[in-house]
């Protein structure tokens, strides 16, 4: 008898454990499915947004077609990327491009001061902000759910058939800058 009921409150304890760890990568993984979501959001906020200034652009700049084409072409690369790792590669090769379309920009003064361009950039750099904040939000649950995959006694179970995430990462060229200090002289 007394064997009966310390087995029956172990097997109910094993399976407050499974349901409770199961239920807590599930909460996990659709905190990094919402953080992924807010990413794409913002990038596809970013992608409406590159069309006016091209357009704007384009209306003061006429022998600027390649940084121009440059743009466009990234934006179709981004909004084509499905995986983490392609996203942030297109988002990579996106940012360098627009970077060229502001380099333009300081060539014409008169660009410079159209009130349309400063509405641009100013939300531009409103939405690399959010991009920056969602980045560091799918990080980190990224993290946690990983972290949770690994770990024993999860990952008996093989994770519960959760996959780890990969990490919004920085590319590699751009590692190399952050790791190296600016040297700077007066």
């Amino acid at each position: 008898m007394i064997f009966a009921i310390i087995g029956g409150c172990l097997i109910l304890i094993i399976i407050v454990f499974i349901w409770g760890t199961y239920n807590g990568l599930v909460k996990l993984n659709e905190r990094v499915n919402e953080a992924w979501s807010d990413i794409t959001v913002q990038l596809k906020r970013r992608s409406d947004l590159i069309p006016n200034l091209v357009e704007t652009v384009k209306g003061y700049t006429k022998h600027e077609s390649e940084a121009i084409k440059q743009v466009s072409d990234a934006r179709a690369k981004m909004m084509g990327a499905r995986t983490v790792k392609a996203t942030a590669e297109a988002d990579k090769s996106f940012m360098g491009a627009l970077s060229r379309i502001m380099a333009v920009s300081e060539s014409y003064p008169e660009l410079k001061a159209d009130k349309n361009f400063q509405k641009l950039q100013e939300e531009l750099s409103d939405t690399e902000d959010k991009i920056q904040a969602s980045r560091r939000f799918y990080n980190a649950g990224a993290k946690e759910l990983n972290t949770k995959i690994k770990m024993f006694p999860v990952n008996l179970f093989k994770g519960f058939g959760f996959k780890t995430r990969d990490y919004y990462d920085v590319a590699e060229d751009e590692k190399a800058k952050v790791q190296n200090a600016p040297e700077v002289k007066f």
